[in-house]
């Protein structure tokens, strides 16, 4: 009986050690393999369950997936909640704002699948018990979240997940600087650009100055002039990070032209010759397959 107690205690440390390994594997070759590259989840496994949902970032942890991507509500009370939408509407099966809502009102409410009249039996999860599902074993990018980013920055901490974390916004960086200058040392943060703006340059040369891990970058229409932009990110040794989520954010070379039209060659390889070693997708399972066939996708 002892020895069963004993191989159990053993299994269950090996597994943990294991989780928390591969978040430092996650975390290192973020910063540090330049030719790995990097998985993000849109919103989790939405095809499957409810988006920003516990099972949709579960599936993501079980099946190998790298990052995955979260968008952070506040409640009438100032609890912290996943959504991507400032209302319920769309997602749950009731009606108003987040803001205009207690904690103990959105707990009644039941998540809904993507494009679905049906419930499930899901609720809406907090950001604490989203980063502790995570801790250990997957990387985090918060989206929709900068708002609250002493907030968010605290829960990191509570939590012990802000090594795993990515946080991300479009303010010039002055801003991000004057509002959280005492914890930008801390955590991963990533601007994010329009390469097709006409300012895109000059916010990059900001950007460039403080060194981020990578720049999103979004492209409506590629041309020279946006070669030559992504180009001067990579010769700065910044990482880019490209969506293919959907097409007005990578001149179409999406995740359905990749899937539905059979060319993922023309999608997932176009960005990996722009030099994209992060990837945020809405196909990441197929993308996995992807990236494993050309050998971009192995953890050092």
């Amino acid at each position: 009986m002892k020895k069963c107690i004993l191989l159990v205690v053993l299994t269950f440390v090996s597994l943990s050690l294991l989780a928390k390994d591969r978040s430092d594997q996650l975390r290192h070759n973020l910063l540090n393999n330049p030719k790995y590259v990097t998985i993000v989840a849109h919103r989790g496994d939405w095809r499957n369950h409810p988006e920003n949902s516990i099972p949709a970032f579960q599936s993501c942890i079980d099946r190998g997936i790298d990052m995955i991507e979260i968008d952070v509500q506040r409640t009438k009370d100032g609890q912290l909640v996943l959504m991507h939408d400032k209302t319920v509407d769309r997602c749950t099966n009731g009606k108003g704002a987040i803001a205009d809502l207690t904690f103990d009102e959105l707990q009644k409410l039941r998540l809904r699948p993507q494009h679905s009249a049906s419930i499930t039996r899901n609720h809406i999860p907090t950001l604490e018990e989203v980063l502790t599902l995570c801790k250990g074993k997957i990387l985090i990018n918060i989206d929709k979240g900068y708002d609250y980013f002493q907030q968010v920055y605290e829960l990191m901490e509570k939590t012990g997940t802000t090594n795993q974390v990515i946080i991300k916004s479009s303010h010039p960086i002055e801003k991000v600087k004057s509002e959280n200058g005492s914890v930008l040392d801390k955590v991963i943060y990533m601007p994010i650009v329009n390469l097709n703006a006409k300012n895109a340059e000059a916010s990059l040369d900001e950007f460039i100055s403080i060194h981020p891990v990578a720049i999103e970058c979004c492209i409506g229409k590629y041309d020279e002039n946006v070669g030559r932009l992504l180009r001067k990110i990579r010769d700065a040794g910044i990482r880019i990070w490209l969506n293919s989520i959907w097409a007005s954010l990578c001149d179409s070379h999406d995740d359905d032209r990749a899937v539905e039209l059979g060319e993922p060659d023309e999608s997932w390889g176009w960005m990996l010759e722009q030099g994209g070693t992060i990837i945020q997708s809405d196909r990441p399972f197929d993308l996995l397959q992807y990236l494993k066939k050309h050998r971009r996708h192995k953890l050092k």
